[in-house]
C-alpha cells in the first residue's frame, strides 16, 4: 500500500512534529510498509475465532475504589502552566 508523503505531513502536523523531508519520506515508508502488514492480517479467515478483549486468562485484576479526598481546585489550577475560569488552558492542538 501507497503512503503519500502529504499524508504524513498531516499527521506530523497534527501531532505537532516538526520532520525533515527525509523523515518524511522514511515514515512514508515505514507506515505503508505496516498498512501492507494489516492488509494481509485482514485476509485471514477468523471465522471460527471468538471474539475477546484479552488473549490472557485474566479474571478482574481491578482493586477496588477507596474514596479519598479530592485536591480543592484552587490548588490543582495553581500548578496549571495557564488557566481561564478554573480550566486548563492548552495549545490549539486541531486546525480551526
Amino acid at each position: 500500500m501507497k503512503f503519500d508523503l502529504e499524508t504524513v505531513r498531516g499527521i506530523a502536523e497534527l501531532a505537532k512534529l516538526e520532520l525533515t523531508e527525509d523523515e518524511i519520506a522514511t515514515y512514508a515508508g515505514q507506515l505503508a510498509h505496516i498498512l501492507t502488514y494489516f492488509e494481509h492480517l485482514q485476509e485471514l479467515d477468523t471465522s471460527q475465532i471468538e471474539p475477546t478483549a484479552s488473549v490472557l486468562p485474566f479474571t478482574n485484576v481491578m482493586r477496588k475504589d477507596v474514596a479519598q479526598p479530592a485536591l480543592d481546585p484552587s490548588e490543582v489550577i495553581a500548578n496549571a502552566p495557564d488557566s481561564d475560569a478554573n480550566q486548563f488552558r492548552v495549545s490549539a492542538v486541531l486546525p480551526e
